[in-house]
């Protein structure tokens, strides 16, 4: 008869190569059930649904590297038509989290902006969180650090061409 240790592994003789990433990806569904339930309450403390949240965070990134940012290619990063862009604009700019500007490159474009209060409160909800993550990831050696991106790194590589209409990596671009 075989004993588990409480901590998955075999008292006898050490875990198999399926066993090891059975648990390595079962760990990875918990946090991303924890990231989803902490992403809900943020969105819940903002009064804004998941690809308002996303479009601010992908504006005031753009903003820090000094890029501007057109409606359309708001529109491309969130993957949603410019009709459903158009009424995301309209409830972040009602909600004072951005503001139309004209293009300074195109007299009849515009550019999205997002406002000082957003970036603060982006910050303020925010912040806390990503501090303690980032704490986190600091401990681990250079190696191990080193391992867990190229694992995570390969992970979404071997996921990304899954249902892709012509098998290129779907979404690789995004920053989430």
């Amino acid at each position: 008869m075989v004993t588990e240790r409480t901590d998955g592994s075999h008292y006898w003789y050490g875990q198999t190569d399926q066993e090891r990433g059975r648990r390595v990806l079962e760990a990875m569904r918990a946090y991303r059930a924890a990231d989803s339930a902490m992403r809900r309450r943020t969105q819940e403390a903002m009064g804004m649904g998941e690809n308002d949240l996303l479009a601010m965070r992908y504006l005031l990134r753009s903003q820090q590297q000094g890029k501007d940012v057109a409606p359309k290619e708001l529109a491309q990063y969130l993957g949603i038509s410019s009709a459903s862009v158009t009424a995301l604009l309209d409830r972040l700019e009602r909600s004072g989290h951005l503001r139309r500007e004209p293009s300074p490159f195109d007299r009849r474009g515009l550019i999205v902006v997002p406002t000082v209060s957003s970036d603060e409160e982006v910050r303020k909800t925010l912040g806390d969180m990503h501090e303690r993550m980032i704490a986190v990831a600091s401990e681990l050696d250079p190696d191990t650090a080193l391992a867990v991106v190229e694992f995570l790194d390969r992970l979404r590589e071997s996921v990304d061409t899954i249902y892709a209409p012509d098998g290129a990596p779907e979404g690789a671009d995004r920053d989430r």
